[in-house]
């Protein structure tokens, strides 16, 4: 871990008290329109270069999270893995890393994984490193995400690192939570459990 990074994690909770007291990236949104086009068909790309089909995740929960290392809310893989552990029979959570903002993920693939493993004990699969903004070559997930000629309703982009989508066991995209939505808040929870 960098001195940035460990300085970030430790002012992490800080952080997260100041974005919310502000209103920043803090946006959560819900929808329940059946996707026009559905999420099954595609694959992901994990960072070990192994293919997951998300056909497999059918009759689970998904939460798809755009992340970086070297963010301000990076914190937020710890939260991940608490989620992951206290719902893994019924929730899959994908991180997919991206440099897309301010360029705060800088490591290659088996970095990545190496740093979340040692840091934050992710256990949970990181896609590979990957474009998840509305630009020339986002990630497939992403598009189908934010474009609600795909996935029904929604057409919100990651507005920073670490927003989270949120699919039903259907494979209907339910949720958005923006960066200052913590994986262990109450809305979120409440999400996993309907």
């Amino acid at each position: 871990m960098t001195i940035r990074q460990k300085l970030l994690k430790a002012v992490y909770p800080a952080m997260m008290w100041l974005t919310k007291k502000a209103g920043k990236n803090s946006m959560s949104l819900s929808g329940s329109r059946a996707p026009l086009k559905s999420i099954y068909p595609l694959q992901v790309t994990l960072n070990d270069c192994t293919l997951l089909n998300m056909n497999d995740l059918k009759g689970k929960k998904i939460m798809l999270v755009n992340s970086a290392s070297d963010c301000g809310y990076t914190g937020q893989y710890e939260g991940l893995e608490k989620l992951h552990q206290q719902f893994k029979d019924k929730l899959v959570i994908i991180a997919f890393p991206a440099n897309d903002f301010k360029e705060q993920e800088k490591l290659d693939d088996a970095e990545i994984a190496s740093f979340c493993k040692m840091n934050f004990g992710v256990t949970f699969p990181l896609a590979q490193k990957s474009i998840v903004i509305n630009k020339a070559g986002q990630n497939e997930v992403f598009k189908w995400l934010t474009d609600k000629s795909q996935n029904g309703w929604n057409n919100q982009a990651p507005t920073w690192n670490f927003c989270k989508y949120m699919l039903d066991e259907n494979g209907n995209l339910t949720h958005f939570f923006a960066s200052s939505v913590e994986p262990t808040s109450q809305e979120v929870l409440d999400a996993v459990s309907k």
